[in-house]
């Protein structure tokens, strides 16, 4: 598979270029970026063999099977349309698009098109998340009253393209996304509903949001509760917990677990820790991505999944009283 990369972004080298390395069958191929200079730089640097001229070009390149989309927030859903519609497959960076509605535009295209569109949340992939989903499906802890998770990091450089309205920004947009995902994983029996949101947003832009908090309502009753920030008084925070009527789950890290995590798992008042090695996230998406290529059923993360994702984070945007971004 030979893969071609919209921008030279900075998750690039981690999300793309040292997975290529691990992962039989896959070739980086060739390169676009903005600034041609920037896109050479990176092809030396990384030994990608074609810098293009433009993203249109590496959609149209006939040597390629697939295409990498690590651009800016705003121009997910403009490339993954245009590489659908090209034949190539796509492994696109989260948040899915912008909205909901890009969302479905990008769902209706890719449905018998004969491409995979995956969208790139990493951690899904690594069986970390698949043991958290698999013990809260399971019923060890019975019916689940409470869901919280939080991704919360700092980033007090306000001029970050991830504070930039235009392009899809937002602490809920980047970092956010990955808590309502989870948040999604370990809800069994359907969606959650979103009850409440509160939003802290930069002095600068009032419709940015740079932390947000969320409530939810479970399919059966229950409530779930989402922090993220980009910068708040919570600095670092990336936790999942799920507490049932019997038991309780809490992963600290289930978002990078390779590189350190804590999975706890507490039944009838028995508590045990358990331990789920892997390589590092990407390159496990990277994996299943080539599987879902080959025509395997690897794609945990398809277009339908990234509907529901972007469903919950416009209703969060709504009840905190700020705009969808568009």
């Amino acid at each position: 598979m030979r893969i071609g990369v919209l921008g030279a972004a900075r998750i690039a080298p981690a999300a793309l270029m040292k997975p290529a390395r691990a992962v039989d069958g896959v070739e980086v191929a060739a390169i676009a970026a903005r600034d041609r200079r920037r896109a050479s730089a990176f092809a030396s640097r990384y030994g990608v063999p074609v810098v293009h001229d433009s993203y249109a070009d590496v959609v149209a390149d006939p040597s390629l099977d697939a295409v990498y989309i690590p651009l800016p927030n705003g121009l997910h859903a403009q490339w993954t349309l245009a590489a659908i519609r090209a034949g190539k497959h796509v492994l696109c960076e989260k948040p899915f698009t912008s909205n909901t509605a890009q969302a479905r535009e990008v769902q209706a295209a890719a449905e018998g098109s004969g491409v995979v569109v995956m969208e790139a949340f990493h951690y899904r992939y690594h069986p970390v998340a698949q043991r958290m989903t698999d013990i809260v499906h399971s019923g060890e802890l019975g019916r689940i009253e409470r869901v919280e998770t939080a991704m919360c990091f700092p980033l007090p450089r306000f001029s970050d393209i991830r504070y930039d309205f235009g392009l899809a920004g937002g602490a809920l947009m980047d970092a956010g996304c990955y808590a309502v995902h989870s948040l999604r994983l370990l809800t069994p029996g359907g969606e959650p509903v979103v009850t409440g949101a509160r939003a802290l947003t930069l002095k600068r832009d009032g419709r940015v949001d740079r932390a947000m908090t969320a409530r939810f309502e479970l399919p059966g009753g229950g409530t779930g509760h989402l922090r993220t920030s980009m910068w708040s008084s919570t600095l670092l925070r990336i936790r999942a917990v799920a507490v049932g009527e019997c038991g309780r789950l809490a992963v600290t890290n289930f978002a990078a677990p390779h590189l350190w995590s804590r999975f706890t798992v507490t039944v009838d008042g028995r508590r045990r820790r358990e331990s789920t090695s892997g390589e590092a996230t990407y390159a496990h998406q990277l994996r299943a991505f080539a599987a879902a290529v080959r025509g395997e059923p690897t794609n945990l993360t398809p277009p339908a999944d990234s509907v529901a994702t972007m469903h919950l984070i416009d209703d969060i945007y709504t009840a905190a009283g700020l705009p969808l971004r568009t």
